[in-house]
């Protein structure tokens, strides 16, 4: 797989992956989750991504925090997920982003990290949140 088709899976594909409903959503974010953990893509996650699954887990899906641990833990140790983070010029970046595209901070966040580690393809359900001509926004779910 070349670097340029890595997607980024946004936090809601992981929150419905391991939400306790069986739905269409759960389903498809559990097939691409495990095409990554099978190896058979690599798809790249954020500190940030982690961290807002935490809290909606805990909080909304109430999975004890035992489970949301191993759950980070896995996603976190696995090698088929490229992890990004941010830097302090990333936050510069994303106030840029969020002015000039009219999106959310904490979404001009995630992009800018995206595009500072040359991944330009994410999987979302919120496709119109990421309004950067240079993404390629896929919702799976249609």
């Amino acid at each position: 797989m070349k670097k340029d088709e890595i997607f980024l899976v946004d936090t809601n594909l992981i929150i419905y992956a391991y939400e306790i409903e069986n739905s269409i959503r759960k389903k498809k974010s559990l097939e691409i989750l495990e095409k990554c953990f099978k190896k058979e893509i690599v798809l790249a996650v954020s500190n940030q991504n982690l961290a807002e699954f935490a809290f909606v887990a805990l909080k909304k899906l109430k999975l004890d925090a035992k489970t949301v641990k191993e759950i980070v833990k896995d996603i976190s140790e696995f090698k088929g997920f490229k992890k990004i983070n941010y830097k302090r010029k990333t936050i510069l970046s994303a106030i840029d982003i969020s002015e000039e595209q009219k999106m959310s901070f904490w979404d001009s966040l995630i992009s800018a990290a995206m595009i500072e580690n040359g991944i330009f393809n994410i999987y979302t359900e919120n496709s119109k949140d990421f309004k950067i001509p240079s993404l390629k926004v896929v919702n799976p779910f249609f």
